[in-house]
């Protein structure tokens, strides 16, 4: 009977076959896709230094046959066999892959699987849907791979690239076509059996196209040649006639916003308005404002109109950068006019870099924040216990991820901050990241939050945990100094104590360095647990400079 894996699920293939020649099927499927389903055969660095190890449709097998692509059979869209005994030692991972050849994404996929087959007999199969996907063009499906002894993962890894992306990422090169070779006849038209076959990588040929029987046809040298159509070149041996300069396209011409000067005034050198926002001059009504009317005189700061620009900001257009009011020396609403409140009309907005604004007004739903993060508020607001329940409790607790929260409601504005720490809206458009609890401030109710398990040996407790956000939403996250964001690579490791974050498609495996040696004498690095990331490009962790 065959075994059912969940994304993840990783066993030796001595626990599931005595086989060794395997039989490998794939079925993915959707409306109006069309898939590439391929095989890369690694090396222990988990790169494709050996292009003959890239099995697909232009390279059917490998040179000793080892893995062999058969197409599709036995209900699957796609088929391999692999032979384990035949596969040469530098070879340490085969990666089944999937990808969309054309526009589409995974998450408009069908049911699918890929399973693995003994002697006629299945003997494990991961089962996934497009429900596990968002926007990712291809998807890692499982993997054979060497640690000892050959063993099977469930991967279900999505990817955001296509073949040539998901290629580049193995190490691999994409193969370039060469230029066809220039014709002798007029560009545009090629006589037929002229063209010769695109060389280089490419799908099966075709047979030879016919010269187009539409286009205006060639007109003999002696003939006096009128003005050439728009599209088409004059034939071989031909002088154009002159054409006359094309006048100015003026409505083609980008628009700038900008004053009219008014007849006898110019402004002075070296002064132009800001960009986006030209503020009016003597003489030029401002917009909405009736014909023949003047603008008002600005007022001080604090009093109804132009607020007096402050020390660091630009006086307006046309006036002299002094203070306003009379000439009277700034005070104390000028001094502090740079702290002002920085409302945007956004949900969340930094206030600065360590305090940040939450309009309970935009979007209609409740905000979920850390107890005792709220700094100050304004109209009418209700704040409540938000309870985990007593499941969650226990979760919680027994995994360290347990968030003392509070629920704020109403129509207002709240300011969130705590222990000075630095403050980072992430916007969630469907997709999902995973931040330790630890550092999550705030954060839009309708985001689902769950805890993830992050398997490892070989530390304390044998695994360990973290928040995963996912849906449509915004989370706040909180670091101690400035963040560093760096890319997944598959030679990224980081401290498990200074990350922060990092995206939920990436996979994540524990690098213990717990030694014996190391604790028991003095003089070790002091560095015990590690991370390790894999994923496709645009995948990410966040670090912080400071360890936890």
């Amino acid at each position: 009977m065959a075994r059912e894996f969940q994304r993840g699920h990783k066993a030796k293939l001595s626990d599931l076959t005595a086989g060794r020649d395997l039989y490998v099927g794939v079925q993915i499927a959707g409306p109006g896709l069309t898939f590439d389903i391929t095989c890369f055969g690694l090396d222990a660095d988990e790169r494709l230094s050996d292009d003959r190890y890239f099995i697909f449709f232009n390279q059917p097998k490998s040179p000793e046959e080892a893995i062999q692509q058969l197409g599709a059979q036995a209900g699957d869209a796609e088929s391999f066999r692999v032979t384990l005994d035949s596969i040469p030692a530098h070879i340490h991972k085969l990666s089944f892959t999937a990808t969309i050849d054309g526009a589409g994404q995974m998450s408009q996929v069908g049911p699918g699987y890929i399973r693995v087959v003994a002697g006629g007999e299945e003997v494990v199969r991961y089962s996934f849907t497009g429900a596990e996907f968002s926007t990712e063009r291809a998807v890692m499906l499982g993997d054979f791979y060497l640690k000892d002894v050959w063993r099977f993962a469930a991967v279900g890894q999505g990817f955001d690239g296509g073949l040539d992306a998901l290629l580049k990422n193995f190490g691999g090169e994409v193969a370039e076509e060469e230029p066809a070779p220039a014709q002798g006849a007029a560009p545009g038209f090629a006589p037929p059996g002229q063209a010769a076959p695109a060389p280089g990588f490419a799908p099966p040929a075709a047979a030879p196209q016919p010269a187009p029987d539409f286009g205006p046809p060639q007109p003999a040298p002696q003939a006096p040649q009128p003005a050439p159509a728009q599209g088409f070149a004059p034939p071989p041996g031909s002088t154009p006639p002159p054409v006359a300069p094309n006048p100015p396209q003026m409505h083609a011409a980008p628009t700038i916003a900008a004053p009219i000067v008014p007849p006898g005034q110019v402004p002075p050198p070296g002064q132009v308005p800001p960009p986006g926002q030209p503020a009016p001059y003597p003489g030029q009504p401002q917009f909405g404002q009736p014909p023949g009317q003047m603008p008002p005189a600005p007022a001080p700061y604090g009093q109804p109109g132009q607020p007096a620009p402050y020390p660091g900001q630009p006086a307006p257009y046309g006036q002299p950068a002094q203070p306003q009011g009379g000439g009277a020396a700034p005070g104390v609403q000028a001094a502090l006019a740079k702290y002002r409140e920085a409302p945007t009309g956004q949900r969340w907005t930094p206030q600065n870099p360590r305090l940040i604004r939450a309009d309970l007004g935009v979007g209609g739903q409740p905000i979920l924040a850390r107890q005792g993060s709220m700094v100050l508020y304004q109209g009418k607001v209700d704040f409540s216990y938000k309870g985990a329940g007593f499941r969650g409790r226990i979760t919680g607790n027994a995994t360290g991820q347990e968030m003392q929260l509070m629920r704020c409601t109403g129509q207002g504005q709240v300011f969130l901050a705590e222990d000075a720490a630095e403050l980072h809206p992430i916007e969630l458009q469907g997709d999902a990241i995973c931040v330790s609890a630890e550092s999550v401030l705030a954060f839009d109710e309708g985001l689902h939050h769950e805890v993830r398990r992050i398997e490892g040996h070989g530390i304390p407790g044998g695994a360990l945990f973290t928040m995963q956000f996912q849906g449509t939403g915004t989370v706040v996250v909180k670091t101690l100094g400035t963040p560093v964001v760096l890319p997944v690579t598959p030679t990224t490791f980081a401290d498990a104590n200074a990350v922060v974050a990092w995206s939920a498609a990436s996979q994540v495996i524990i690098s213990s360095q717990v030694r014996l040696r190391r604790n028991a004498y003095p003089g070790h690095s002091g560095e015990t647990v590690n991370l390790q990331f894999r994923g496709a490009p645009g995948n990410f962790i966040v670090v912080q400079p400071y360890e936890v």
